[in-house]
């Protein structure tokens, strides 16, 4: 079958400010030892609220003649969310152990080059499945489901890694507590990005903390396991060949990896603020529920669950702060952005379905127990929610529990 170019995924023109020096980077890799021929033509990934990413297509036909190449973004003040020797180092040490990373060309740690770390890969030609798939690229259900398995299944061979066996992963993560460290951290994170339009979550951050369990074992996790963050045989679209997006990879339980992954996973009959979000094709007739997904990985992986709402509900949540950090620079026009102009809306229906989750975990009675002390905060959120456009306070309203917003009218603050 021949390769229909139009399904490939191609970088388009360089953003405006994030111009790329190809000669200075091209001079710097002869000095590497790779024989590039020729000044590359760059095209630029889209993207843009994490690493810029670059294609430099040299004139040359072997393989190392088509690059990729990973930088921050200028600015950048936190250097451990752009960590250029992290994310390389990484895929370096597991290319042997796992066959879906890219062969890592070299690292430059040399900021007079371009003025920023950055690496360079050789590019994984083929398929990115984003919120929907390339046109040309129709699977039936079948197809879908055996699509949706290659990418959990890829999921689950990552966490069996011995990650023992490579020093360079080792030293990726502080090992035992990585449950307790997330929930601590994105708490902390959530409550300095908060802005006065979007919910407190109070609740939500007070039940995890109490039901945050045991690491159910330490391996290397992705952190970020996304559709658009995998890469398909552009002749057999249902199977991987690679994945990308390495920056936030570290050593942690293998569980709070798939309550992260889960946060995107929008079925077909979800809200449509939800559907608005979707960045991959997980509504595609044949794809698992989330439920499904969560009962396939634990078969795969041999692992058992006590009380899988708290990864839910934390997925929820970190994806909440995630997107909460983002929009917390639009607010304060640290940003012009207009993608992320409505971002905040989300969080709302975030915040709403995960505390539909906890209230089912807990039951009606022992879920309005929990919500009396935290009056004040309800009324707080009340009054956030009949801010919101009157379609989006609608679907809010509809994922709460019953009578959670009753109790906001008994506080005298409210």
């Amino acid at each position: 079958m021949a390769t229909d170019n139009k399904v490939l995924d191609k970088g388009g023109a360089v953003r405006e400010g994030e111009e790329l020096d190809a000669k200075a980077v091209s001079a710097w890799l002869r000095g590497q030892g790779v024989g590039v021929v020729g000044e590359p033509t760059v095209t630029q990934f889209s993207g843009g609220a994490s690493n810029w990413t670059y294609r430099l297509q040299y004139e040359g036909e072997d393989k190392n003649q088509d690059l990729i190449l990973r930088r921050p973004p200028k600015g950048t003040k936190a250097k451990s969310a752009h960590d250029m020797v992290r994310e390389y180092t990484v895929q370096k040490a597991l290319k042997d152990a796992y066959p879906y990373v890219p062969e890592m060309i070299a690292l430059c740690t040399d900021e007079a080059v371009i003025g920023a770390d950055f690496y360079v890969m050789e590019r994984m030609e083929g398929i990115i499945p984003r919120a929907e798939l390339p046109e040309g690229i129709d699977l039936n259900p079948e197809q879908t489901r055996l699509l949706c398995t290659n990418v959990l299944d890829a999921l689950v061979e990552l966490h069996q890694i011995d990650y023992t066996e490579h020093p360079d992963l080792v030293n990726l993560g502080r090992g035992e507590g990585y449950c307790e460290r997330q929930i601590s951290g994105w708490d902390k994170r959530y409550v300095k990005a908060k802005t006065p339009n979007v919910p407190s979550f109070a609740l939500v951050r007070q039940w995890l903390a109490k039901h945050t369990p045991a690491d159910s074992k330490t391996c290397i996790i992705h952190n970020d396991w996304r559709f658009d963050n995998v890469i398909l045989d552009a002749d057999e679209p249902t199977k991987v060949i690679g994945v990308l997006d390495w920056e936030m990879a570290t050593l942690g339980d293998p569980l709070m990896d798939l309550g992260s992954a889960l946060a995107y996973w929008i079925e077909e009959d979800d809200n449509i603020i939800m559907q608005q979000f979707r960045r991959q094709p997980t509504h595609l007739e044949g794809m698992m529920t989330r439920d499904e997904v969560v009962e396939y990985y634990l078969k795969q992986s041999g692992l058992e669950i006590d009380n899988w709402t708290f990864y839910e509900v934390f997925g929820l949540f970190r994806l909440s702060g995630i997107i909460q950090q983002i929009y917390y620079r639009y607010y304060h026009k640290q940003t012009t952005n207009p993608a992320f102009k409505n971002a905040w809306l989300v969080i709302h229906v975030m915040h709403a379905k995960c505390l539909k989750l906890v209230a089912q975990y807990e039951g009606e009675a022992l879920f309005n127990a929990h919500v009396q002390p935290h009056l004040e905060d309800i009324g707080v959120d009340a009054a956030a929610i009949e801010q919101l456009p009157s379609p989006v306070q609608k679907v809010v309203k509809s994922i709460l529990p019953k009578g959670y917003l009753a109790k906001s009218s008994q506080s005298p603050d409210a």
